[in-house]
């Protein structure tokens, strides 16, 4: 019995949103339903009641893994604390600028994004993604990034955020796109739709 595919099938359950068949198992790692069946009694046993945190279960004829029941108390209280909403497109537009041209005063960013930053970085703010980094020469506040925001994105520094040349089309990708716009659009006016 191979601990690699105990581990591999250990890895399918922890990222499945749902119980996971045997053979649906079974298919994602290419191996026979012999080979799942002994596997999953391994876990089985790693995972028995009182051993770890965590427990292998037979559910919805298929299995998953869930937190142990002596956990449940504990688990409502670190749930019940407030949750960060999703970012508006205004706020991750914001909270990019800031990444990448920190420290940035905020009439800076709302000349960047055209529109006034306020609202968004007053939001920003008060999650703990951005924080004052010091005043400019004028006298304006300076943002930066937080602690929290290296927490949301999984990143240890601002040195692993990506680089935004990657985005950057180059001339050739440029003239491609442009190309194909005028296409879409020829088309779409030799078809009497509307010009938007």
């Amino acid at each position: 019995m191979s601990e690699s595919l105990e581990r591999t099938i250990e890895a399918l359950l922890f990222l499945a949103s749902d119980p996971l068949s045997e053979q649906e198992l079974a298919e994602a790692t290419e191996c026979g339903a012999e080979e799942i069946g002994a596997a999953l009694r391994a876990l089985a046993e790693q995972y028995a009641e009182g051993r770890r945190g965590i427990r292998l279960r037979e559910l919805g004829g298929g299995w998953t893994l869930t937190s142990d029941p002596a956990a449940e108390d504990a688990a409502r209280r670190l749930f019940s604390r407030r949750r960060v909403a999703t970012l508006t497109p205004a706020q991750a537009e914001t909270l990019a600028i800031v990444a990448y041209l920190q420290p940035i005063s905020r009439p800076e960013i709302t000349r960047i994004r055209g529109v006034s930053a306020d609202s968004a970085a007053a939001t920003l703010l008060e999650r703990g993604l951005i924080e004052e980094g010091g005043r400019s020469q004028f006298g304006a506040v300076l943002y930066r990034t937080g602690t929290q925001f290296l927490k949301l994105f999984g990143l240890r520094t601002l040195e692993e955020l990506p680089d935004v040349a990657r985005w950057d089309p180059t001339p050739e990708e440029q003239a491609t796109l442009r190309e194909r716009l005028l296409r879409a659009g020829e088309a779409r006016a030799g078809s009497g739709a509307p010009a938007e």
